[in-house]
């Protein structure tokens, strides 16, 4: 059963936790730096009546196998998208990274050099964190793929799913359901400890309470050791849910097998997951996942892009691939309004969003995103929609 570890640490070191090492080298805010010409919260003025040049960053060139996998996908995405886009006109060139922070920099400022007026990408943190301070002088602004919010700020804005949005959409719902005191449960590592936080600063906003966290260490004789301490916490603290920061292929299996044993019955205190639980598919067949709650992206709007990619190429999109058709989608719709200031801070932060390959999405003023979100329960080993995705912000977990 633990195979998994190793797997999903290698896996988790490059998406997320080494490219912490870049928060020294913070994104710079453009409007920090004397000699821009930006205007409307950083960003360059534009003239919409002709092709707006977007530089495409993709992890292209790493000799990865999976790098490539995902470059062509990203790229797949983002063509898909400007077919879409009706009126306005985006002239997308395209530069391989090779999954590497120094070489996306430099790619970059190449981009901007060849007149991009706007950065869509790099993957990795580190990258796009490097990418972003590359081009902040120039006061050009990157929508990256990652969903490392310790980058997000100046002009990096990210698009990928952040733990503080799923922390948000979860908690809202589970206080308006009774299950508002929390005994949150993480690993000792990175990860888990952005997803406390996250759970922590949720409840701080939606009216719940963090009565306890316990973590563990990575291992499955930390996840049973663990067991234990999350039920006194449960017993001492009156709690009434378990929010696991754990994904499916690390250490949620054990917990939910081991929690139920040890007297923390879901009929009364709701499992809760900050991450997919219907995916590895196998995952729906655990017993103890049987009745949790997880937050997903519109279902309806996710199936519909996946069967639009399938049919232009062949084959299903990788799961990462939506982030790119999103970035064309939110630059399009803001070239399509005719202003020069299409592309500043302030425009591409408007509060009413776009539509994406997965749903609503917007970005923050903090270079962080909100994505519309449905949350999901697993009844007789399906998916089943128990609160489903706002059409529109405004509406529920919003």
């Amino acid at each position: 059963m633990f195979a998994f570890f190793k797997s999903m640490r290698k896996a988790t070191r490059r998406a997320i936790l080494a490219p912490l090492a870049a928060l020294a080298l913070a994104a710079c805010d453009p409007s920090a730096i004397g000699g821009l010409t930006t205007i409307g919260g950083g960003g360059p003025t534009v003239d919409t009546s002709k092709p707006i040049p977007v530089a495409l960053l993709i992890p292209r060139g790493s000799g990865q196998a999976s790098d490539d996998l995902l470059a062509r996908n990203l790229e797949n995405a983002a063509r898909l998208a400007i077919r879409d886009l009706g009126g306005a006109q985006i002239d997308l060139r395209v530069y391989g990274t090779a999954g590497n922070a120094q070489t996306a920099a430099s790619q970059a400022a190449q981009a901007v050099n060849d007149g991009a007026q706007i950065i869509l990408g790099p993957l990795y943190a580190e990258a796009a964190n490097a990418a972003g301070v590359a081009v902040a002088p120039q006061g050009v602004n990157v929508l990256a793929f990652s969903n490392n919010p310790t980058i997000a700020g100046g002009n990096v804005f990210i698009l990928g799913p952040t733990f503080a949005n799923t922390a948000d959409r979860l908690v809202d719902y589970a206080s308006r359901q009774g299950k508002n005191r929390i005994v949150a449960v993480h690993a000792q590592n990175v990860g888990g400890q952005l997803g406390r936080n996250a759970i922590q600063q949720a409840a701080a906003r939606n009216g719940a309470t963090v009565v306890s966290t316990v973590d563990y260490p990575l291992s499955q004789q930390g996840v049973v050791a663990a067991i234990p301490r999350i039920k006194a916490a449960v017993d001492t603290g009156g709690a009434n849910a378990v929010f696991m920061t754990a994904p499916s292929a690390a250490g949620l299996p054990l917990l939910t097998q081991l929690l139920p044993e040890a007297g923390v019955r879901p009929d009364t205190t709701q499992f809760i997951g900050l991450t997919r639980w219907d995916t590895p598919a196998q995952t729906l067949d655990l017993p103890g996942v049987q009745g949790g709650w997880f937050a997903l992206p519109d279902p309806n709007r996710a199936a519909a892009f996946s069967s639009k990619y399938q049919s232009a190429y062949g084959a299903a999109p990788h799961p990462l691939a939506g982030l790119a058709f999103d970035g064309i989608a939110a630059i399009g719709a803001l070239v399509s309004q005719g202003r020069s200031n299409a592309l500043t801070g302030s425009a591409l932060t408007q509060g009413a969003g776009f539509q994406g390959a997965t749903g609503i999405f917007r970005l923050r003023p903090d270079g962080t995103n909100q994505r519309g979100l449905a949350v999901a329960t697993i009844q007789n080993n399906k998916v089943a929609i128990i609160s489903p995705a706002p059409n529109g912000f405004g509406g529920a977990g919003f």
